[in-house]
């Protein structure tokens, strides 16, 4: 049986709108003006269980907008336990005391860690103190880009909270990033916390987004009476070029790890393979040789030595992995895994350790991801169709598409935890894309 243009394009219909047409252009990153100290902390909590954490109430200009986005942004990061004693009739002042809490008071609440924000002339000064170790353990101040609640200063706050879940648990958080996804035709993007959409781009209608790993340029495919076309748009002055323009299929486009290549998938009726063309152009070298099969929706170890992609090579859409100059091509999905034969639109994990993808159970599609290590595959989903999974900068959560609601809207998982949150609230979001890293440290 042959894998066609039919359920190739089915395959770009569910998944291939890959990443964001906007980016920060000039949001200023947390400062830290005090001397870095190393990544990790290392409070005193018990080694695999989530620390509690207690941020105190801001007073000042903002300083209620500014605690609730700290907290959100913690508590999305699943890594950590939210104390919440506000309305448990404490007296909050003698406990926070002048610099010195009462850790034991603390302690008993179940606190490991108190995040203490105090509004600055330039933004916010935040201390985090070891309950345990009754000490402080970090203190900076973090200079707030923009007007209060702005993007910007939201996109400062987000920085801040990385840092701050980096200072208690040694992993930096995904806050201060962004999701791109369609809906209406149209590419919008939105802050990781749900908050912000907004229109991106000036080009529409588009297909395949995808992020360049440093987040200054998204490679896309638009579409055309003639076919489609590859293009990159710069984001930081919004200028796009096309980068691909032959006929037929042009589609499902990845940037390579260092951000110098992109692989793509190319064809006609006679079935499609993958591409690669310098990013800033160049001749295109053709990769996979699929012999009128389709091979579609790349992604990039994060070493940039394999790739990953859907081929209906076996005659059914399946994952497979070969080495980034098309040899030593591997079936990854297990022939025996679920009752229908359709696993697609893959997507690596940036640790390298796990691959997402799309598999038919029960006639309705669901996430899965599957281990590297061990081909070990996980369901992390049953409710309803859920579809186009893309990782999160951290490796643990993926933002996917699910009709759980009655219309399609983007959720996010915990793949740890398997705890999911709505991302959005407009009706039709869909085929969405998570960003890098949009503020350095």
């Amino acid at each position: 049986m042959k894998f066609g243009l039919a359920p190739l394009r089915a395959i770009v219909a569910t998944s291939a709108l890959s990443s964001a047409l906007l980016v920060l252009p000039n949001v200023s990153a947390a400062q830290d003006t005090t001397s870095q100290r190393g990544v990790r902390i290392g409070l005193s909590y018990a080694l695999g269980s989530k620390p509690g954490v207690y941020v105190a109430p801001v007073s000042g200009a903002n300083g209620d907008s500014l605690r609730a986005i700290l907290q959100r942004d913690l508590d999305f990061g699943d890594r950590v336990t939210l104390i919440g004693i506000d309305s448990a009739g404490i007296a909050l002042a003698p406990l926070l005391g002048n610099g010195r809490p009462s850790y034991d008071v603390f302690s008993r609440l179940g606190a490991a860690a108190l995040v203490i924000p105090i509004v600055s002339p330039t933004g916010v000064r935040i201390t985090l103190h070891d309950v345990a170790a009754k000490k402080v353990v970090e203190s900076r101040d973090f200079h707030l880009s923009g007007a209060p609640s702005s993007r910007q200063w939201r996109a400062s706050l987000h920085a801040a909270s990385d840092a701050v879940e980096e200072w208690v648990t040694g992993v930096r958080g995904i806050a201060a990033t962004r999701i791109a996804y369609v809906r209406a035709s149209h590419v919008y993007v939105v802050d990781s916390d749900g908050v912000s959409e907004t229109l991106a781009g000036p080009i529409t209608p588009v297909l395949s987004p995808a992020w360049s790993p440093d987040g200054s340029r998204v490679a896309y495919s638009e579409l055309a009476n003639t076919g489609s076309r590859i293009g990159v748009i710069d984001l930081s002055t919004g200028a796009n070029h096309t980068l691909v323009s032959r006929g037929g299929l042009n589609i499902t486009p990845a940037f390579s790890p260092d951000g110098s290549t992109i692989i793509f998938s190319s064809g006609a009726d006679e079935g499609t393979d993958l591409w690669t063309i310098p990013a800033g152009g160049g001749a295109a070298h053709r990769v996979t040789v699929g012999r009128g099969t389709d091979n579609v929706s790349p992604s990039y170890s994060p070493d940039g030595r394999r790739v990953a992609f859907t081929s209906g090579r076996s005659g059914h859409p399946e994952v497979y992995i070969m080495d980034a100059d098309g040899t030593g091509a591997e079936l990854l999905t297990p022939f025996a895994f679920g009752d229908q034969y359709y696993r697609s639109n893959p997507d690596w994990s940036p640790d390298g350790r796990n691959v997402a993808f799309q598999s038919q159970v029960a006639g309705q599609f669901q996430i899965m991801t599957i281990s590297l290590r061990d081909r070990g595959v996980k369901q992390h989903t049953s409710e309803s169709t859920n579809e186009d999974p893309s990782w999160a900068p951290d490796g643990r959560h993926i933002v996917f598409t699910s009709s759980r609601t009655g219309v399609k809207q983007l959720w996010v998982l915990d793949t740890e935890s398997g705890r999911v949150r709505q991302l959005t609230r407009s009706g039709g979001a869909r085929l969405a894309a998570w960003s890098p890293r949009l503020v350095s440290r």
